[in-house]
């Protein structure tokens, strides 16, 4: 999952939502350099990880992009989920729809930035500012991640096929997010209760 899912799945606690959201810049045991409520915030995010990445719908996602970008094709998931999330209106009902839920996020990130690493410390202004997490819902706001992630990427030069794919496809990519969040929601629910609870 990409930035907004684990915002989401963070379940508006600040602790959590910190680690969730800097865990892909700690890497190994740094881990243990943070408050724990942060550290159990970067090991929920590890274990949302697992789930999507070892689930069979995930599986079936992926093989629309594998052709073209083989072991990349999860990291075109990602942001393909973020936008089926964004635009999925009830999850955020309770926080007075996705506009309110995103600054809201943005605000509790505010109080955290003490303990982001360097590189999401640099790059959460212009999160903020370009409302990253509310422009999911907008195809423009996926092709410019996807352009984001062959930036960063060693072996990708280009996301144009990607977004064409995205495209073609986007009926059925919409059925497996269906298919998927649900489950992913539950899990995360139950493994961040087990995680407070110690």
């Amino acid at each position: 999952m990409n930035y907004l899912a684990h915002a989401f799945l963070s379940f508006n606690n600040a602790d959590i939502l910190a680690g969730n959201m800097i865990c892909d810049f700690v890497k190994g045991k740094t881990k243990f350099d943070y408050p724990v409520e942060i550290q159990k915030g970067i090991h929920l995010h590890r274990l949302i990880d697992g789930f999507t990445d070892s689930h069979e719908v995930t599986a079936k996602a992926k093989e629309f992009f594998r052709p073209q970008y083989r072991l990349y094709s999860g990291a075109f998931i990602d942001i393909v989920y973020d936008h089926f999330l964004a635009r999925d209106e009830k999850q955020f009902d309770e926080y007075g729809g996705l506009e309110n839920f995103t600054h809201g996020c943005y605000q509790l990130l505010d109080r955290e930035t003490l303990y982001f690493p360097q590189k999401f410390q640099k790059m959460f202004p212009h999160m903020k500012t370009q409302n990253w997490l509310y422009n999911y819902r907008l195809k423009e706001g996926v092709r410019k991640s996807f352009g984001g992630l062959v930036y960063r990427a060693a072996y990708l030069f280009e996301s144009d096929i990607a977004f064409q794919i995205f495209n073609d496809h986007y009926s059925d990519l919409e059925n497996c997010y269906a298919n998927f969040f649900p489950e992913l929601k539950a899990f995360t629910f139950n493994a961040l209760g087990s995680l407070l609870a110690k």
